[in-house]
């Protein structure tokens, strides 16, 4: 494919665009934001309620408390649990950093593990290495969209009396076994930042479980701990969900499954080009791309792989300058993040976790993408190779 023959001429592909709305839903939007705008009701209420019902029905979970966003989601949920100083909470180094920062903010020592090559999720093996008598929770992240290997985790968990929390903030609709994401542990947490599959127009979060009891202390906690109103038992915050980014979540929820299916057949269109183009087969290919899933990946990202830093470097600027965005997730481990200095981590403990750091580079996936976008984004990667 030479992008000089195609007969649609492509300018910029972003990333993500926010602004691909079909009509319909936009008018939806805006009868929703109307909506709210006239109840007087903008903090939590039945705009909420209805959105948590929603989720819990669609993510298989008996409960579902909405949070004031993803990175909230977690640390009510670690909260919950009771964690703080003098635990250790395991999760992988290869992440975003609210995972291990909301560890910390509770008192306890984020303990990093290393990743699989090719899942980019947590070791289990390397799980049961690093947990001790300290050790009060695993967080298994479901990255880019597919969920954590969570048989292997939640057995050891079981045998240890660990808690699970799954960090599916990238991974609404996620599945495992005929499971999704955020029914599999004793807590779920999600993220509603614009740029997730199931985004609001804000920032929000939540949280998901299947314990009556547990569902009640986060209710309580995300509003200062207070039960009734001004009666505080416990030391809580302000973990509420805005009412309108609920109201404006709930048509997009309806089209979830309609968007997260794009995506998939957007990521097996990039596939399929590329290895046609012969740039991922060979005993040392230049690129290596997203391991087929053997369940539901809903695809936050596509996530290509190139040989080393410099080739990553410059295909990300060879694609700029041909109108593609690109994104790294992540550049940096958590365990070399400055912050954790004092947790003892060092170049060369967690390899594979930095092997993917200087590797990984994100094209464009979103559901909105023309046909013409992601066979010219493909075109452009085969041109980097075949021109370098």
């Amino acid at each position: 494919m030479d992008a000089t023959n195609n007969e649609v001429a492509v300018r910029d592909v972003p990333l993500l665009d926010l602004k691909r709305l079909d009509p319909e839903l936009e008018a939806e939007l805006q009868d929703a934001f109307t909506r709210v705008l006239k109840s007087g009701y903008f903090i939590l209420g039945p705009e909420v309620e209805a959105l948590e019902e929603a989720c819990a029905s669609y993510c298989g979970a008996e409960h579902a408390i909405g949070v004031s966003s993803g990175t909230d989601a977690l640390l009510v949920a670690l909260m919950a649990l009771g964690i703080g100083a003098g635990d250790e909470v395991i999760c992988p180094s290869f992440t975003f950093f609210a995972t291990a920062g909301c560890i910390s903010r509770t008192g306890a020592r984020p303990v990093f593990v290393d990743v699989l090559e090719t899942s980019f999720n947590c070791d289990p093996e390397d799980i049961e290495r690093k947990i001790t008598s300290r050790t009060k929770a695993i967080i298994p992240v479901h990255l880019y969209g597919r969920c954590a290997d969570m048989d292997p985790i939640l057995e050891l968990a079981g045998r240890h009396g660990i808690h699970v929390i799954e960090d599916a903030a990238q991974a609404i609709g996620a599945e495992y076994n005929g499971r999704r994401a955020g029914s599999m542990g004793e807590l779920g947490c999600f993220s509603f930042f614009p740029t997730k599959n199931l985004g609001a127009c804000g920032d929000g979060g939540l949280v998901t479980c299947n314990d009556a009891e547990l569902a009640e202390k986060i209710r309580v906690l995300r509003v200062h701990g207070g039960s009734p109103k001004y009666h505080h038992g416990v030391i809580g915050g302000n973990f509420r969900l805005d009412a309108l980014q609920a109201a404006l979540i709930r048509p997009r929820l309806r089209r979830l499954d309609a968007s997260s299916l794009r995506r998939a057949e957007n990521a097996a269109a990039y596939t399929s080009l590329l290895e046609a183009a012969g740039l991922a087969s060979g005993p040392n290919p230049p690129l290596r791309l997203p391991e087929a899933s053997p369940s539901r990946h809903i695809y936050n990202q596509y996530t290509l792989r190139c040989e080393d830093g410099a080739t990553r470097e410059a295909l990300r600027e060879f694609l700029a300058a041909n109108t593609v965005a690109s994104e790294i997730y992540y550049p940096i481990p958590l365990h070399l993040q400055g912050c954790f200095s004092s947790l003892g981590g060092e170049k060369g403990d967690l390899p594979i976790s930095e092997k993917l750091a200087g590797e990984v580079l994100s094209i464009p996936i979103f559901g909105e993408l023309e046909e013409e976008e992601v066979r010219y984004v493909a075109d452009r990667v085969e041109a980097f190779f075949k021109e370098s």
